[in-house]
């Protein structure tokens, strides 16, 4: 009996998807809940499993092939893995079967200490070239033997190294080029980017901000946050996020939207953090991240890298976000103005933190400083608000027990 295999129910902000990679040939063997094929759609790669054993049919939809919500991908044959496995079974039993048969014709003469030596290493006694008295194979030669078979793969990285199709690696002086096609994320990833500074009247301000307190107060603290929040890091992620979340209640323009000809107030701090995956970047969101505290924060951000690797990230922790909080620094990007995710109406860039002289009280002392940039839509926020919204979080990093304080 066949089995459809269909693309999962997109939700409504997702068209449609594209068949990122069939994991199974037809004629493979599958088991319930094995991954068949990955959907990758604008934001995540959704994996499609299998609902029954059997064996795979007849595939609809090609690598590369556009499908809409629940279209027919393939299908499984059900109960055709019974069929699969005697037939499977077999090859090995005739392949077996057959040195039996051999045995004996060219069987060289070995002494039993080889032959076992040999047995025991998985080594033919038949390859192994006898140096004993009229050929015989002794047991020094089945250590030779041995001993070269062990050395064999030391070769085998050098092919694992070479280049994949998705990235090639040219020669100096090569004058190759290799067309391959955007993915649906990075494809989606510049569709929204230009219409960002197509659509917004979109402006960068800049401030810089002294990580000294916040740099001691990690360092003195880390090792026992991790002790007693069950392994999660103290980074300097949350701290922004606390920042941003108070100077977001302050400022609650900078936390809005524009809703066709209405301005639309979240009274929620949904912040959306950038984190690179090999597909590119992607958002996920913290839910009512006002309300989390930093070691929440931190696990969050931790769990949201760890799906990100892995593809696993879901629709909805993609979805949504009222502010965004992005991390060149990671990368040693020292300025740079980011560009607004729609509906949103500002973003955060953070910056590698450098040691440089500073003037403090008239004297000049080595500071760990870093760079922020608020880019923010001025349809919506002024300027006066962009630059007081981004100095209040600056205050609030330079004296961070204000955090706490709630002041």
């Amino acid at each position: 009996m066949a089995i459809e295999i269909k693309a999962p129910t997109f939700p409504e902000s997702v068209a449609d998807g594209t068949v990122a990679t069939w994991h199974k040939k037809p004629g493979d063997a599958v088991k319930r809940d094995d991954l068949i094929v990955d959907i990758e759609t604008d934001k995540v790669v959704l994996e499609v499993l299998a609902t029954a054993d059997g064996v795979l049919g007849a595939i609809v939809k090609n690598e590369g092939d556009t499908v809409l919500s629940d279209e027919v991908l393939g299908s499984i044959e059900a109960g055709g893995a019974a069929a699969a496995a005697p037939a499977a079974a077999a090859a090995p039993a005739a392949a077996a079967a057959a040195p039996a048969a051999s045995e004996g014709e060219d069987d060289p003469v070995a002494a039993p200490a080889a032959r076992k030596l040999a047995e025991e290493n998985g080594i033919n006694i038949a390859s192994v070239a006898g140096t004993g008295k009229g050929g015989r194979v002794t047991k020094e030669d089945v250590v030779a033997a041995v001993a070269a078979k062990k050395a064999a793969p030391a070769a085998a990285p050098a092919k694992a190294a070479a280049p994949s199709a998705a990235a090639p690696v040219f020669a100096a002086g090569d004058r190759i080029e290799k067309r391959v096609p955007m993915t649906r994320v990075r494809a989606t990833v510049a569709k929204r980017l230009v219409e960002a500074q197509s659509n917004m009247a979109m402006l960068t301000t800049f401030n810089e901000v002294d990580m000294t307190e916040v740099m001691a107060l990690r360092s003195k603290y880390k090792d026992l946050f991790e002790k007693s929040h069950n392994g999660v890091r103290l980074g300097f992620m949350s701290f922004f996020v606390k920042a941003a979340t108070e100077a977001l209640k302050r400022f609650p323009a900078v936390n809005a939207s524009i809703d066709g000809a209405d301005i639309v107030y979240h009274g929620y701090a949904d912040i959306g953090v950038a984190v690179s995956s090999d597909r590119g970047l992607v958002v996920p969101v913290l839910r009512n991240a006002e309300l989390m505290s930093l070691a929440e924060i931190e696990g969050g951000i931790a769990t949201f890298g760890k799906k990100a690797r892995d593809g696993k990230l879901s629709m909805d922790e993609m979805t949504g976000g009222t502010f965004t909080i992005t991390n060149g620094g990671t990368f040693g990007s020292m300025m740079s103005t980011p560009i607004v995710n729609p509906p949103q109406a500002a973003i955060l860039g953070m910056h590698n933190i450098i040691q440089r002289p500073m003037a403090i009280n008239g004297q000049v002392v080595i500071r760990p400083m870093m760079y922020l940039a608020l880019s923010y839509d001025h349809r919506l926020i002024d300027g006066k608000e962009a630059v007081t919204f981004l100095v209040t979080i600056k205050n609030l990093l330079e004296d961070p027990a204000r955090l706490l304080l709630d002041i």
